[in-house]
C-alpha cells in the first residue's frame, strides 16, 4: 500500500467523496477538509500533497495556499471551476504547483497527482537523507544548489524554494548560458507535453523564483529573459 498522504480541501461533499474513493483506490491515504480553516488545522508534515479548491467558504483557497507556503513546500494542486487564465495565474502566484479546472477527468487528476508526488519524492526528498553532502552540489557565483534534494543557498543562507522553483533553477544552472525555450522548460520540469497555455505558468514560477534568488528581481543577474527565445542562466554575471 502507498503510505503517501493527500489532503483534499473541497467544500462540495460529493466531489470530495469521489476524489477520496478514487485516490483511495490508488493506495493513497486521503484526509478531507470542507473549509480552509479545517485544512490549516489538519495540515502537518505527514501530508505529501494538497488538492485545494479556490472557492471555499470563509478563507479562500488562495489564502490557504499563501498560508501553507509560509511553512511548507508541499505540492499544491488547485482544483477549481474557474478556468480563466487570470485565475490560473493568481493560483500559481499564491504558490500552487499545478492547476486543474472542473470539470476534469479522473484519469487527468490521477496523472497530475502521480506526477506531483513523483517529483516531490525525487527532488524534495521526503524519503531521502537530508545530511549535507558537498560532493553532490553545484556552485555558481553566490548560489549553491544541492543536486540530490531541494536545497538552495545564497551566500550560505538557505532559500525557501518550492519543488517547481528548485527544478527550474537546477535545470538552468546545470546548463549555464544555454537558452531554454518555455517548451523545453515545461517538458523538462513538469514532464508533460507542452501546450501554449503553459507559457504563463512558467512566467509566474520564474517571477517568483527571481524574488527569492535575485538582489533586484526587476533587473535579474541570474535568470535572464532572451526575448523571443526563452531563458538562460548567466553564470558569469551571477559571479560578479
Amino acid at each position: 500500500m502507498n503510505s503517501q498522504v493527500i489532503l483534499v480541501v473541497e467544500d462540495d461533499a460529493a466531489i470530495r467523496e469521489g476524489i477520496r474513493i478514487l485516490l483511495g483506490g490508488e493506495g493513497y491515504t486521503v484526509w478531507e477538509a470542507g473549509s480552509g480553516e479545517a485544512a490549516l488545522k489538519k495540515m502537518n508534515d505527514a501530508v505529501d500533497l494538497v488538492i485545494l479548491d479556490i472557492m471555499l467558504p470563509g478563507i479562500s483557497g488562495l489564502e490557504v495556499c499563501e498560508e501553507l507556503r509560509k511553512t511548507s513546500n508541499v505540492p499544491i494542486l488547485f482544483l477549481t471551476a474557474k478556468s480563466q487564465e487570470s485565475d490560473k495565474t493568481a493560483g500559481l502566484t499564491a504558490g500552487a504547483d499545478d492547476y486543474l479546472a472542473k470539470p476534469f477527468s479522473y484519469a487527468e487528476l490521477i496523472a497530475r497527482v502521480h506526477a506531483l508526488l513523483r517529483r516531490y519524492t525525487v527532488y524534495r526528498g521526503k524519503t531521502q537523507s537530508v545530511t549535507a553532502d558537498t560532493d553532490h552540489s553545484l556552485t555558481s557565483g553566490r548560489l549553491k544548489i544541492a543536486l540530490d534534494r531541494n536545497e538552495v543557498w545564497k551566500e550560505g543562507i538557505v532559500l525557501d524554494l518550492t519543488e517547481i522553483e528548485y527544478r527550474i533553477l537546477l535545470l538552468l544552472m546545470q546548463h549555464p548560458q544555454k537558452v531554454f525555450s518555455t517548451q523545453a522548460i515545461y517538458e523538462n520540469v513538469w514532464e508533460e507535453p507542452y501546450t501554449y497555455s503553459a507559457n504563463s505558468t512558467i512566467m509566474v514560477h520564474i517571477r517568483k523564483l527571481r524574488t527569492k534568488i535575485e538582489d533586484d528581481p526587476q533587473n535579474p543577474a541570474y535568470i535572464k529573459n532572451i526575448w523571443g527565445k526563452g531563458y538562460r542562466y548567466e553564470a558569469e554575471k551571477a559571479s560578479n
